[in-house]
């Protein structure tokens, strides 16, 4: 039998990129990555301060580290996109402490990906249990409210609900490539009122005199970077009345670092940007990050951040575009629903028995969702 331990690691730069590279691979799962990570780090958008303090949890086998959980000491539920505010608002009424809890999740990122990893050299299961005694002994030693596991994927979701933790599902919208050769093609699959309405708001960026241009790897440079942070602040501000949760030094950072994992769709009126995306590149995945604009265009947002992103798609060959959370609108451009799932062990709660009611109520409303959303598909019945 495999005798374990854990330890709680201050930061990925504590552990060490080659260390961290073992579990997480970028060209998978970019946001779990040693650079993403550390990024979020370094630039003092995750500690802390920001309500996200690191606290990475690392499973050794004697002296061998063989498992790996991104982790974080919360004091808020702040770019969770997993919600659980009516949850520490019962907390907060009944007079009980909801924070701090310990979440696995990547900050601001609510893209299903590896959160916990394990070496194929140990027996899962032990592996698995010991993870699962280590964080519920820190829990009470700490006074955590619970340890939270998000946006993880269905495998190790149905593996931790066979554990006692209570699972959550929400829903997402992406595109699947179903190997078309031009963005025509994928057009035409489309009812045709569906297809008529892309067609039209592509027109009206063309007709506002913007041109598009995609940048790439080595083709991306600091100019884009900067007018990147900048939009990404303004789009906050004036959404959320706050500059957002990542900073100028991130962005930078992330170029510096990941600049082969990065995509970058600009407008230009004339030879100013007015508004850009910024993607991430995985093996067969594009996923649709940040956005942010000058000033309001017609229909632009959906030519930078859908359309553009399914045509990008299409030429390079990925199978699929993850467009990030909620988003109903993205039904009828052509991306479909799925499930994602987040795992949950509350610590010695009052509430367990209304939680539990709670999780299977949103459950049956999200699967209900999930097949009214089917029928308002936008592809022609086959």
């Amino acid at each position: 039998m495999n005798k374990f331990s854990v330890r709680f690691v201050p930061s990925a730069d504590a552990l060490g990129k080659v260390a961290w590279q073992r579990f997480f691979d970028a060209a998978e799962d970019p946001f779990s990555s040693y650079e993403f990570i550390n990024a979020l780090e370094q630039t003092g958008c995750a500690s802390a301060r920001s309500g996200w303090q690191p606290r990475h949890l690392a499973l050794y086998c004697g002296q061998e580290l063989v498992g790996l959980a991104i982790g974080y000491v919360k004091s808020h539920s702040y770019g969770e996109y997993v919600f659980d505010w009516a949850i520490a608002e019962a907390y907060e009424a009944h007079g009980y402490q909801y924070y701090p809890k310990w979440i696995s999740a990547v900050p601001f990122t609510p893209v299903t990906g590896a959160r916990l990893v394990l070496s194929d050299r140990v027996n899962q299961q032990q592996a698995l249990a010991a993870i699962h005694t280590a964080l519920n002994e820190q829990a009470q030693q700490l006074g955590w409210s619970g340890w939270h596991i998000n946006f993880c994927s269905q495998a190790w979701a149905e593996q931790l609900q066979e554990l006692g933790l209570a699972r959550r599902t929400t829903v997402q919208f992406q595109w699947h490539n179903q190997g078309y050769r031009d963005f025509d093609e994928f057009c035409r699959q489309l009812k045709a009122r569906k297809r008529k309405n892309i067609v039209k708001e592509r027109a009206s960026v063309t007709e506002a005199g913007l041109r598009i241009e995609v940048a790439s790897g080595d083709e991306i440079t600091p100019a884009h970077m900067r007018a990147l942070s900048a939009f990404y602040q303004r789009t906050y501000l004036k959404r959320s009345g706050h500059l957002g949760y990542l900073n100028a030094d991130f962005f930078n950072q992330l170029w510096q670092s990941m600049g082969k994992h990065l995509v970058v769709i600009s407008a230009y009126d004339g030879n100013d940007i007015v508004a850009a995306s910024l993607f991430l590149r995985g093996k067969d995945t594009l996923y649709g990050r940040y956005w942010g604009c000058l000033e309001h265009y017609d229909r632009l947002h959906f030519e930078l951040c859908y359309y553009q992103g399914i045509e990008y798609c299409i030429n390079q060959g990925l199978a699929h575009f993850n467009g990030g959370a909620q988003g109903e609108h993205k039904l009828a451009r052509g991306f479909t629903p799925l499930l994602t799932h987040s795992c949950h062990r509350f610590i010695n709660s009052p509430f367990d028995a209304a939680i539990d009611d709670f999780i299977v109520r949103e459950t049956r409303q999200y699967n209900l969702y999930l097949q009214q959303c089917a029928g308002l598909s936008p592809y022609k019945v086959q």
